[in-house]
């Protein structure tokens, strides 16, 4: 036994000790830290504006402070990229953490040197959890891969900015560096293919045992290293037996994914944002992610269908209830307070607090009075491939609104690893999961208002293709589920069979 799997084992039960508790403590910790982020956030800007030294209990702090996306947020922003100190937190934050909004264009999130733990302990405490529930340390000697973001950074009003995983790539404890792949040249490229034939050339004759990385991004370094060596990933990599995640829903990509390693190893789901670090797979045996209670984020909870009432209903955590769609909002020791991440969670558990994400607030169809989530095709379209022995490589959904005389209906584009053998029946099978998924759409289709879905094959590549067409290839980037509009649909035209 090396020395860092032998000193892995000890230090992981005591994180996971602390982990423990921590289940017991969930609601009286964030009772705590809403009291502390008043504390600091009463003498800010944004404190003075919002009655903060007035408030004391959650029922206040809900009538004084709204629920803000970032388009409403951004007049503070401006401020701070301006250089001017105090506005949401205290002083200027140490990052500015660069991301693609799905309206907003590029957001700029603020990132304290109180909020930057909670980024790097969360990713460490998922790792240390596995390793005491499960004993295995051996991954820790071996080599490690994060398919990131650049670690580059720019300077925006003095501020280092740049995308949350390149930041955190500068936090890498030292003890992990000699561990840590590709190198630092080779995720410095920005050019997502450019970069991944590096990061296979980087990895090829290594011995990996963690991989890291958004499911879709992962698929592309597995299918990359196929091509060169003939090979599935565990007879390439035969130590590797640890495949962390998170980003989007890992259940569409699963069986590809695991086809293409062609080997047992663990997964470890995470949830991380620019935003914060929301919550972790703390188990291997329990259902969903643990919510992080304890790390600088006072959590609020809105019943999902009221997220566009002007005045909704907000819950703390103590009145959360399993099997609710809620939209997640979060106030943060960075200053972001009744912020509105764009989430959806459903706890599967409330002792401990453990969730699934089920959607995006924005990534919904309702062009007929629907109100179709994430969680509800998705879960649709992988009953039905489990069905038919499908594998899919990705998809998206769109309203089809007619013209004229004929009926509308929603119009799926997916790109299959293997194609059904009988297309139409498939479609089928995917409508009725849908119709029992959704009583609205179920009520649509039974009164003839909608035709059952539409399913356009889109061609090998096509949705690597459509990424790459708009600038979004690799990183952190991903193709959303669902739209209430065609712009997605209309672009994805010129990739279908």
């Amino acid at each position: 036994m090396k020395i860092k799997s032998f000193l892995a084992k000890p230090f992981a039960h005591y994180i996971y000790k602390g982990v423990k508790k921590g289940m017991t403590t969930a609601v009286a910790d964030q009772e705590a830290i809403l009291k502390e982020l008043l504390k600091i956030g009463k003498a800010t800007e944004f404190g003075k504006e919002h009655h903060l030294p007035e408030i004391n209990v959650h029922e206040e702090y809900v009538q004084a402070v709204p629920v803000r996306d970032y388009e409403q947020f951004k007049p503070y922003i401006e401020k701070i990229k301006e250089g001017k100190h105090n506005v949401l937190w205290k002083g200027l934050p140490i990052y500015l953490a660069k991301t693609s909004g799905t309206t907003s264009g590029v957001k700029y999130i603020p990132i304290s040197k109180e909020s930057i733990d909670n980024h790097i302990n969360t990713a460490r405490n998922a790792l240390l959890c596995y390793i005491a529930e499960s004993g295995n340390t051996n991954f820790t000697d071996g080599k490690m891969i994060f398919l990131s973001g650049s670690p580059e950074l720019e300077r925006i009003g003095g501020i280092p900015t740049g995308r949350l995983s390149g930041i955190v790539n500068h936090h890498v404890p030292s003890y992990l560096r000699a561990n840590q792949l590709p190198s630092y040249e080779t995720n410095c490229i920005e050019d997502w293919e450019t970069k991944l034939d590096k990061i296979v050339a980087e990895t090829l004759n290594q011995d990996m045992t963690l991989i890291s990385g958004i499911p879709p991004w992962a698929q592309m370094y597995f299918d990359r290293l196929q091509e060169k060596t003939g090979k599935k990933i565990k007879e390439i990599f035969p130590n590797f037996s640890v495949l962390v995640h998170g980003g989007v829903n890992f259940e569409p990509y699963r069986n590809r994914l695991m086809e293409s390693i062609g080997g047992k190893v663990a997964t470890i789901e995470t949830f991380p944002a620019s935003e914060g670090f929301m919550a972790f797979q703390d188990s291997q045996d329990a259902e969903g992610l643990l919510l992080n209670t304890n790390s600088g984020i006072f959590f609020e909870f809105i019943p999902a269908g009221e997220i566009f009432n002007a005045n909704p209903t907000r819950l703390s955590l103590k009145d959360v209830k399993v099997g609710e769609n809620y939209a997640l909002i979060i106030n943060n020791n960075a200053g972001l307070w009744g912020y509105n991440i764009g989430d959806t969670v459903k706890f599967v558990s409330t002792n401990p607090y453990r969730l699934v994400v089920t959607g995006r607030i924005k990534h919904f169809i309702s062009a007929f009075g629907e109100h179709v989530i994430g969680e509800e095709v998705e879960h649709s379209l992988i009953k039905a491939a489990e069905e038919e022995g499908v594998h899919i490589t990705e998809f998206t959904v769109a309203p089809m609104i007619a013209q004229g005389k004929g009926k509308s209906y929603h119009e799926w584009f997916i790109e299959f690893e293997n194609r059904p053998a009988n297309l139409e029946r498939f479609a089928e099978k995917v409508n009725e999961n849908l119709r029992k998924k959704n009583i609205y759409y179920d009520d649509l289709i039974t009164g003839n208002i909608l035709l059952p879905l539409h399913i356009r094959p889109v061609k090998k590549h096509g949705f690597i293709d459509y990424m790459k067409s708009i600038g979004k290839l690799g990183g952190q980037n991903k193709v959303p589920r669902l739209s209430n509009d065609r712009n997605i649909a209309t672009a994805l035209e010129k990739y279908v069979e």
